[in-house]
């Protein structure tokens, strides 16, 4: 289907399945009037894509202090292309300090263009113009910072997560604008600003002081983010949260010495043995965590929750398949396994260790164990509060004559929650659902990011536009995006701004 086709319900829709999304493009950046969003979008989609592959092509591996300098590249790329649209305001915000005490200066970009409207709500866009290291290099079907186009697809490191998420935005509000009810505007119908960080491939370690720091430039009345995914091609949804982390290390220790087994095997108490146990015990028999008031203030997926998630082609084979060939789900009992994954919390065992693990035989009482575990977190959870739980069950757990040590690994990352019913959320469904031409799903995603900092500290909703696909392969060698999903991206942005104007949200700050 082209993307001038009309958007009608189902009109997509093929022997119940959705044919695939066709990309097709215009010949470059063209002046278009009279023009519909989609049509301006087609007509302009070459330009995006050239743009987007001149970013790609910026290596803002925020992790590599060698490639610092990239990282600023790629946030003055970002604010002249968002001067070039038209922002009155685009720029370059340092984080952090260059001291390296204080880590790296990986800056920010800042973009405001205020609508005509002086009662209209403010918005601001969350992304990341960052991008995971590239290794192994040797798994690239071609080298990761040279964008290439194949079959579709746009491959590099960054295609889906996160700049091309980031730069549909630009392509929507020059949509939007085109596409006026009567005439081009000269303003968006929303006070629209724009943050998009340079550092939350290495865990935003200075964002929420930025974002304090800087409240009464970002203040706004709702938070759009585009750093997730959608169910499948055919299958248009929006994210309603995203799960916390919590995260430390357990050392048991016994004997100060490794000791020889024959001569004090069963007279002293052995650490591993201990960890074994530990461990063993995080989960009772139908799966539960067994940390004091671990659930206390989890909040429950609700009944339409429930069955909207259950409405999703959730195909368990398929799923396995993509878990590395896992051969039966597991977790709490009374729970599908896209609500264990999506919106009930969980601790895992990330490693162990301790003791003689070389070749051979050698026969010890280790004199300590480890463990490495985390744990994630649904909406009210607090990762200090889990933390201090873990201490009480271990210190409860184990033996006498062996010492234990939580060593948390930082503060964690609390959960965050979009209600399917608030005005934001429903208004990102309308527009998901003009640019798709079909009913918009809900989902969650299991992973985390710095959303509960956003919505906390400017106290704002938070709505989740977002095209990418789980077959992106964020994080792998051979990262891509599917072209026609970012143009539809575009396009449901461009929609949103109205969709927003028109609803009532609570009045914040502008």
């Amino acid at each position: 289907m082209g993307l001038c086709s009309p958007a009608a319900p189902g009109a997509e829709r093929v022997a119940g399945r959705v044919a695939r999304l066709e990309f097709r493009s215009g010949t470059g950046e063209e002046a278009v009037t009279g023009m519909d969003v989609r049509g301006y979008i087609e007509a302009n989609s070459r330009g995006y894509f050239d743009a987007l592959k001149e970013w790609l092509a910026i290596p803002s591996i925020s992790a590599d202090p060698a490639r610092r300098d990239d990282v600023r590249r790629s946030a003055e790329w970002l604010a002249a292309r968002l001067r070039a649209t038209g922002f009155p305001v685009a720029e370059v915000w340092d984080t952090g300090s260059t001291d390296s005490a204080s880590g790296p200066c990986l800056p920010a970009v800042f973009a405001e263009w205020r609508s005509a409207d002086p009662a209209a709500p403010a918005v601001l866009v969350y992304g990341h113009h960052d991008v995971q290291p590239a290794e192994p290099l040797e798994e690239w079907h071609s080298p990761p910072f040279q964008p290439a186009e194949r079959d579709g697809q746009l491959l590099g490191r960054g295609a889906c997560d996160d700049k091309g998420q980031v730069l549909f935005h630009d392509l929507g509000l020059r949509a939007c604008l085109a596409a006026g009810a009567h005439a081009p505007r000269s303003a968006p119908p929303v006070t629209l600003k724009l943050l998009v960080e340079g550092e939350e491939e290495s865990g935003s370690p200075h964002f929420a002081a930025l974002l304090r720091d800087r409240a009464d430039r970002l203040a706004c009345d709702v938070i759009v983010v585009s750093d997730t995914t959608m169910w499948a091609a055919d299958v248009p949804s929006l994210c309603t949260g995203m799960r916390g982390l919590a995260v430390a290390e357990v050392t048991l220790r016994g004997p100060e010495t490794d000791l020889h087994s024959g001569s004090f095997g069963g007279g002293v108490p052995n650490p591993l043995h201990a960890m074994a146990g530990l461990l063993a015990g995080l989960h009772d028999a139908s799966g539960r965590v067994t940390l004091p008031g671990f659930y206390d203030k989890v909040v429950s997926l609700t009944p339409k929750e429930r069955e909207l998630f259950g409405r999703l082609p959730f195909e368990e084979k398929a799923w396995l398949a993509d878990a590395g060939h896992s051969q039966v789900t597991w977790g709490e009992e009374g729970y599908s396994t896209l609500e264990r994954v999506w919106a009930r919390p969980t601790a895992e065992v990330n490693g162990m260790w301790g003791g003689h693990t070389g070749p051979g035989p050698k026969t010890i009482v280790p004199r300590q164990a480890h463990a490495k575990l985390s744990f994630r977190l649904v909406a009210n959870q607090e990762p200090a509060e889990v933390l201090a739980a873990l201490e009480e069950y271990v210190a409860a757990h184990t033996p006498t004559g062996v010492e234990a040590v939580v060593k948390p690994e930082g503060p964690g990352v609390r959960p965050t929650i979009a209600p399917i019913d608030s005005p934001a959320v429903l208004a990102g469904k309308r527009a998901v659902e003009r640019a798709f031409g079909m009913e918009a799903m809900f989902t969650r995603e299991g992973g985390s990011g710095p959303e509960a900092d956003l919505t906390e500290i400017l106290g704002a909703p938070l709505v989740f536009i977002a095209a990418g696909l789980n077959s992106d392969r964020i994080h792998a060698p051979n990262e891509r995006a599917d072209m026609a999903m970012l143009v539809r991206g575009a396009e449901a942005v461009a929609y949103m701004w109205d969709e927003l104007a028109e609803v009532s949200l609570s009045p914040g700050a502008r």
